[in-house]
């Protein structure tokens, strides 16, 4: 502590402590209700005030180069390791405090109380998006002004305001940037659109997705419907057979829960129309789960997919008037496969038939999956070839070209499997 004292930021911090060591175990029982809500206050103000005066440390100690002392490679990570703080918080002090190096509004209004680091964090940020060529007079108005906005609103808040504070200190600037900035955040959210999926080995898929903004609130809206408690009661209603409107009172209104908004997610799946949606291999974008006619009315046997997974006897039946699954019952009422040459290409029916039995391309060494194969005739239709299931096979298109390339030829082994073989 002595070595502290020897300069003023290092004295007052000293006195800091002693000041809190005198009230050390008080009890606050005693303490008014007007009392305690002031007081949450002013510890609040005096928090943002150390802030300010740890962002000018901060700041300095880059200068004395503090992060030689333990060969850390920067002042973030020794400030992790001397506090026994995060490197995310660590950081993100050390942004902080370089924000306020640049914009000395906000650092007073830090220093004085009257922002808290939170708040500070976001104007900061909102400033750094400016315009780069943005008018010196210009950008402290913008400050003051978000500074002022601060007084009564939160740091979320801020964060919203300060997109739009051109409009209220430059609106003739405003729309041209707001214009660009939007462009530019659209593009780049294309280009970063990702989805991925895994199986977890335990019934269920994980998976992960960034898509732009429009895309997500669309998503959501989506969602909110299906998770809506209306929709909740009147699915309820629909299930017990009560189709007369119902006099209950309102359900408050509140926010789903995950576990809700993931419910909604697998209702909104099962309940999308293949028929509206583009076709894959011919085929519209339906699942295929095939199963005995005993377990469709009420067996226990698992059904399979046609991705080769297998799920419960009760779940097949559940799904099986859904839209987007396509029931395949062994044993059972099924639609005409062979129409001999009455048509030029097979029939959904048939290309659903090929991908139970083919389960994908039939190029030995293939695993391309039936949605992404075509439908082969073994037999050229061009050659008075008839369309037929047991004369048809799929192939990925890479190898129905090679089945069509004079350079090669192919033959079908008792497995079902094509062999290819250069022609010399």
């Amino acid at each position: 502590m002595a070595t502290t004292a020897t300069h003023p930021i290092g004295g007052a911090v000293a006195r800091v402590h002693s000041a809190l060591d005198d009230v050390a175990g008080t009890p606050v029982w005693s303490m008014s209700q007007e009392a305690t809500a002031q007081t949450l206050v002013e510890v609040s103000r005096a928090e943002a005030r150390l802030v300010e005066v740890r962002s000018q440390l901060l700041s300095h100690a880059e200068t004395v180069a503090v992060a030689e002392t333990n060969a850390s490679p920067s002042v973030a990570v020794w400030h992790s390791n001397a506090t026994r703080s995060t490197k995310r918080e660590s950081f993100r002090q050390v942004r902080l405090a370089e924000g306020l190096d640049r914009y000395d509004l906000v650092r007073e209004a830090l220093g004085r109380g009257d922002v808290i680091a939170e708040q500070a964090s976001a104007i900061c940020t909102a400033l750094d998006e400016l315009p780069d060529d943005l008018d010196a007079g210009v950008l402290e108005q913008a400050t003051k002004a978000l500074v002022a906005f601060a007084e009564v609103h939160d740091a979320k808040a801020l964060r919203v305001l300060g997109r739009r504070i051109l409009e209220v200190v430059a609106p003739e600037v405003a729309e041209a940037w707001e214009a660009e900035q939007l462009d530019r955040e659209e593009r780049e959210a294309e280009k970063s659109a990702v989805f991925r999926m895994r199986e977890d080995g335990h019934g269920r898929i994980k998976g992960s997705f960034t898509v732009p903004l429009l895309a997500g609130q669309m998503l959501e809206r989506a969602l909110l419907a299906f998770a809506a408690p209306k929709h909740q009661i009147a699915n309820r209603a629909t299930d017990e057979g009560e189709h007369e409107e119902q006099d209950e009172a309102p359900v408050p209104a509140r926010r789903p829960t995950a576990q809700r908004l993931g419910a909604a997610f697998v209702e909104l799946i099962e309940r999308l129309n293949p028929k509206e949606l583009p076709k894959a291999g011919g085929v519209n974008a339906t699942v295929v789960v095939t199963m005995t006619l005993d377990s469709l009315k009420d067996g226990l046997a698992a059904a399979t997919l046609d991705t080769g997974d297998r799920i419960s006897a009760a779940t097949a039946r559940r799904l099986a008037c859904e839209a987007g699954v396509v029931p395949v019952v062994l044993g059972g009422k099924s639609q005409p496969l062979d129409v001999g040459r009455a048509k030029r290409y097979f029939t959904p029916a048939q290309r659903v038939a090929m991908g139970i039995r083919d389960g994908g391309c039939t190029a030995k060494g293939c695993d391309a999956p039936p949605a992404m194969c075509h439908a082969h005739h073994d037999d050229p239709w061009s050659c008075h070839g008839h369309t037929d299931l047991d004369r048809g096979r799929l192939l990925c298109p890479y190898h129905h070209r090679r089945i069509h390339d004079p350079e090669y030829e192919s033959d079908v082994g008792a497995d079902n499997q094509v062999t290819f073989h250069r022609r010399t």
